[in-house]
């Protein structure tokens, strides 16, 4: 697989989320390294060889802690509790052998080995714990080992363990606020995230609800009228009465009648229109964190002009959801003297340019559209363009019953404003933008 491909193809949510372990997880990097420059002058190359596997090993324990933690305060995992004792425990009996190793300092050194090594325990083990456990257990285990650090000192004859000790601390306070504060980012984004899905999981069940409430006014009223004037010549026949005849000709009335009304009902959802569409895709688009920008008005359209460029909108807005990341769409309308042409162009394209060129030849959807289009006489393009942008071209011609109210060049007054009113979003589309 394509790594820069499946990079895109991941949420901006996740993007950050393996942003910030990637960021927790390059600290313990450093700690094996941290232990080479530190004690290779101090003890011997094989020594300092044990010592650096160890550290390595301990780094792979603590970013473990690290990954579990970070999983655990989005929701994803149980707390750890096994696992942070496990590390507490080990944390603890690498420090005592470290003291027992090392428990004097260097001829002409200020400290020991032994300093060094508690220093970088408690340091990673607080880091990984504050994401792991709430921060004040990440605070009493700094405690304890600044306390140890300065026992440590005084064992070994420092004329001043102070200043080590409110060096430790303050380190202590920079590391365990900066991977809370970016576990907090974390959080947030993926909250964030969660929220954009669940309103436009409400825009679905709305819309459903729309629907439904439409189809019970008229088939539930028309249903019930036919029930009982069924019933009613039912009951006249049974009695030999000619106006039986009169109510089952009433019955079929109404059912014609009922009939039309659900097919207008039924065919309003399945007409694109255009205004509905555009206010549409501004709504979506917005829940998505994305602008959407509308330049140029086909209120004055011929109706199916309008029809097909509301199913432009639709098409175009659900491939804009499935297919990119973008952060901007334009869709301009412009009209001259043989025809009009709406463009419709984001960024954010996921895929090389010539992967999304093959998607956009391949897609049922453009397929559809163009076949719609070239009924009309016009025609439809669509491609990648230069600085990962995606633009969709589709131009009609324009019968002489049109009169357009836009100029041909749109002027920054032609912006339309957001509506006052958003329409209720198309169905079709939220749907297909959380498939």
């Amino acid at each position: 697989m394509n790594p820069v491909a499946w990079w895109h193809s991941r949420s901006r949510a996740a993007r950050f989320d393996l942003t910030i372990r990637g960021s927790f997880y390059a600290n313990y990097v450093l700690l094996p390294l941290l232990v080479i420059l530190g004690l290779a002058p101090e003890v011997g190359a094989a020594q300092t060889w044990v010592l650096t596997l160890a550290a390595t090993a301990y780094a792979a324990l603590c970013v473990r802690l690290v990954h579990v933690g970070v999983s655990n305060y989005v929701g994803r995992a149980p707390r750890p509790t096994r696992l942070i004792v496990i590390t507490g425990a080990v944390t603890v009996v690498a420090a005592a052998a470290a003291c027992v190793a090392y428990p004097h300092p260097q001829q002409g050194q200020p400290d020991g080995p032994a300093n060094l090594i508690l220093l970088l325990l408690v340091l990673a083990f607080a880091a990984a714990l504050s994401t792991a456990a709430p921060t004040m257990y990440a605070g009493a285990a700094g405690l304890v080992g600044c306390v140890a650090l300065y026992v440590l000192d005084s064992a070994q004859k420092s004329p001043d363990p102070m200043p080590p000790t409110v060096g430790l601390a303050s380190l202590l306070v920079v590391v365990v606020s900066g991977f809370r504060v970016s576990l907090w980012m974390l959080g947030v984004m993926w909250e964030l995230d969660r929220s954009r899905h669940v309103q436009a999981s409400l825009a679905v069940a709305q819309e459903r609800l729309r629907f439904s409430r439409d189809l019970h006014d008229v088939v539930g009223r028309a249903l019930s009228v036919v029930a009982l004037k069924s019933e009613l010549a039912a009951q006249l026949a049974r009695r030999g009465r000619e106006q039986a005849v009169e109510e089952m000709l009433e019955v079929h009335r109404i059912a014609q009648e009922s009939l039309a009304e659900l097919r207008a009902v039924v065919g309003g959802y399945r007409t694109a229109d255009l205004h509905v569409e555009l206010s549409g895709a501004r709504s979506l688009l917005a829940s998505a964190g994305i602008e959407c920008r509308v330049i140029g008005d086909g209120g004055r359209l011929p109706a199916p002009v309008q029809g097909v460029f509301g199913w432009v909108v639709r098409e175009a807005t659900t491939n804009v959801l499935r297919h990119s990341e973008a952060r901007s769409c334009t869709i301009t309308l412009r009209a001259d003297a043989a025809g009009v042409t709406l463009t419709m162009e984001n960024d954010g394209v996921l895929a090389p340019p010539g992967a999304e060129a093959a998607r956009a030849r391949s897609g049922n959807g453009l397929t559809g559209l163009a076949e719609r289009i070239a009924d009309c006489g016009g025609s439809l393009a669509a491609g990648p363009e230069p600085g990962g942008r995606f633009c969709l071209t589709a131009r009609l011609p324009l019968g002489a019953e049109a009169e357009p109210d836009w100029p041909a060049e749109p002027s920054p007054a032609g912006v339309s404003e957001p509506a006052r009113s958003p329409a209720p979003l198309p169905l079709a589309a939220i749907e297909k933008s959380l498939s």
